[in-house]
């Protein structure tokens, strides 16, 4: 299997990884806010490069601009953001109190994770395809051999399995995390 392969499944895996700390579950996180952009000096910046964000309860987040006049372009980030929580201004910092999750929406949550991970795993046999069809190109053109063409298969399959693997590990651990809130 080609390096590149190999780094491709791992980023796709990194890639879901990322996705599922977005999901929130109830408990304060920085990651349920870093992804926020906000309109500051002209472009288009995230929220984490241009303010602490620091998790001083379970459920509360506070984020404290490094430059107090951006406070207002913050808070209508995150309001746009409608991440299900309402910004609080308390004098230089922002308060973001994280509610407790219905069962109803726990469910919801699993079920949307449920589909990122069908799509990460769906990304890795692509990736897995495009690299057979590659070693059978080679073993057409007489490049290499049919043993060699066998093993670099099996070497495929072994890494793709290892990977959706290792969704399912991810998936099941969130889901979990989501589940008991």
């Amino acid at each position: 299997m080609s390096d590149r392969a190999a780094e491709r499944m791992t980023k796709a895996v990194e890639a879901f990884a990322r996705d599922l700390s977005g999901f929130r579950t109830g408990r304060a996180s920085a990651a349920l806010v870093e992804r926020v952009t906000v309109e500051a000096y002209g472009a288009a910046t995230p929220l984490n490069q241009m303010a602490g964000i620091s998790v001083p309860e379970n459920t509360l987040l506070v984020i404290q601009p490094w430059d107090p006049s951006m406070i207002p372009a913050i808070e209508k980030a995150l309001n746009n953001a409608q991440l299900g929580m309402t910004p609080a201004v308390d004098g230089g910092v922002i308060r973001l109190r994280v509610p407790s999750m219905t069962e109803e929406r726990r469910k919801e949550l699993v079920k949307q994770m449920g589909k990122r991970a069908e799509e990460a795993r769906v990304e890795i046999r692509s990736i897995r395809r495009d690299e057979q069809d590659a070693v059978k190109k080679a073993e057409k053109a007489h490049e290499i051999g049919e043993d060699d063409a066998r093993r670099q298969m099996d070497a495929i399959q072994k890494q793709t399995d290892a990977k959706v693997a290792e969704i399912d590990k991810l998936a099941t651990s969130k889901e979990r995390e989501v589940l008991e809130g």
